[in-house]
């Protein structure tokens, strides 16, 4: 049996404009999703997936000829059509993949509730990456999009930063090449980790919109960006937690401007005393806190009960 696990992700800073180049601290977390793989002899790919308790979530078997997936056997809906696709885009990535057996028993299982948003896409990318023995940052352009910080992490053991190097235009180069990711391991261990808390704002955010919605509002932002680096650089190397609370909130008024939203604390949580900072794209998933406090019982008292400590969070 073959088996591969990828981490989960959480940006920290960076959101949005990391497609445009920005410099964006990332880290991964504690949580993954594994991809366990079985031959076998019936020309069928059955694919079945676990959630966090053990649940069936994604039960398929795909059809496969001359080493080939050629049909779904079973019902056909959103899931099922986008996993063909990865799978296909694999196969067309390494003709090779799917020639060692003529049949295959494949299982996933992910340690965090889906709706976390710690992902679930980028960890199935991921895997599935390594086992067809593919440019995983291949895969997810020609599937999912998206800047790729969240490949980065899945198979990282610490913090990162990840940047797009943006081509140039140049008229004596026939082609232009694509993005470059750039990734550098990062010592960032805060001392005040202690304070730093991940709350989930008990929805799923489709980053797919937010990132559609990001590119019809933007307009120059190479002075944001400059603003953007500087604090991730801050961050990193910062030493007490009342400068990494003026940082998130530097961070959170450069954004708002940017994609004309309101920032989470003044929408939902005006009253409280810390810093809260959206992570990826606004409006769903989890937020960093960062408190003198242990903030769970304030969180608690307007609903929102999913609260994580640094520590239990961020794998470093």
């Amino acid at each position: 049996m073959k088996s591969f696990y990828s981490h989960g992700k959480l940006l920290l800073t960076g959101e949005y404009v990391v497609l445009d180049g920005a410099i964006a601290l990332a880290v991964p977390s504690i949580y993954g999703q594994t991809l366990d793989i079985k031959s076998d002899d019936d020309g069928i790919l059955k694919w079945t997936s676990l959630d966090e308790n053990g649940e069936i979530w994604l039960d398929v078997e795909f059809k496969i000829e001359n080493c080939v997936i050629t049909s779904i056997l079973t019902t056909e809906n959103d899931i099922s059509n986008r996993l063909l696709q990865i799978l296909k885009v694999a196969k067309q990535l390494n003709p090779e993949f799917l020639t060692d057996a003529k049949g295959y028993h494949v299982t996933t299982v992910l340690g965090f509730p889906k709706n976390w948003g710690l992902g679930t896409s980028s960890t199935l990318i991921s895997n599935v990456a390594s086992w067809a023995k593919v440019d995983a940052y291949a895969l997810l352009k020609q599937t999912f999009g998206g800047s790729g910080y969240d490949i980065a992490c899945a198979k990282a053991t610490s913090s990162l930063t990840f940047q797009l190097n943006k081509p140039k235009h140049d008229k004596t180069v026939k082609q232009v090449q694509g993005d470059e990711q750039i990734v550098k391991t990062v010592n960032f261990n805060p001392s005040f980790k202690n304070h730093i808390y991940f709350v989930h704002l008990n929805q799923k955010q489709n980053s797919r919109d937010g990132i559609k919605q990001y590119r019809e509002n933007k307009l120059d932002l190479s002075a944001s960006i400059e603003k953007i680096n500087i604090i991730t650089e801050h961050m990193i190397t910062c030493e007490t937690l009342s400068e990494f609370q003026k940082l998130m909130d530097d961070h959170e008024q450069l954004i708002s401007e940017i994609i004309k939203e309101t920032p989470v604390k003044t929408r939902l949580f005006s009253d409280f005393k810390g810093s809260i900072k959206s992570l990826g794209a606004w409006g769903g998933d989890f937020v960093m806190v960062a408190t003198k406090v242990n903030p769970t019982a304030y969180f608690e008292s307007k609903g929102y009960t999913t609260i994580l400590p640094y520590s239990e969070m961020v794998r470093n």
